[in-house]
């Protein structure tokens, strides 16, 4: 590892392409991949909660987000934006599937309706 006010002058020594990863994990090969999880609700009331994302490829891989999410607001036509992170990379995905949670225990359960949902890729931008 390199120390965080260092990892550029030791990058650009080596004058190779080089992979950085700054959200790191605790599994090999210790890099997170990062996408944002751009949403649009369509429902009505508006709901406070939790996202988790569960991804499958065409190989049928499957990884579900690793980071913890911070409780969003969501309201009828607006747009939330979500970083999630994975250990694995999906390269073509097959299948999105989203849980959404109050964590409470009590109370009523709410549905959150999705009006659009996009998935991007931050190490890849491309797809």
């Amino acid at each position: 590892g390199y120390y965080a006010d260092r990892w550029k002058e030791v990058l650009i020594q080596n004058n190779l392409p080089t992979k950085a990863y700054f959200d790191t994990s605790d599994h090999d090969p210790f890099c997170m991949y990062n996408y944002l999880l751009d949403i649009i609700t369509w429902n009505k009331n508006t709901r406070r909660g939790f996202i988790r994302v569960k991804i499958t490829d065409l190989t049928g891989k499957t990884g579900e987000s690793e980071m913890d999410s911070v409780a969003a607001t969501f309201q009828q036509y607006r747009r939330v934006k979500i970083l999630t992170g994975f250990y694995q990379d999906f390269d073509k995905i097959s299948k999105i599937t989203l849980t959404f949670s109050t964590k409470t225990l009590i109370g009523p359960k709410h549905k959150l309706r999705i009006l659009q949902m996009r998935l991007k890729s931050l190490n890849n931008p491309e797809r």
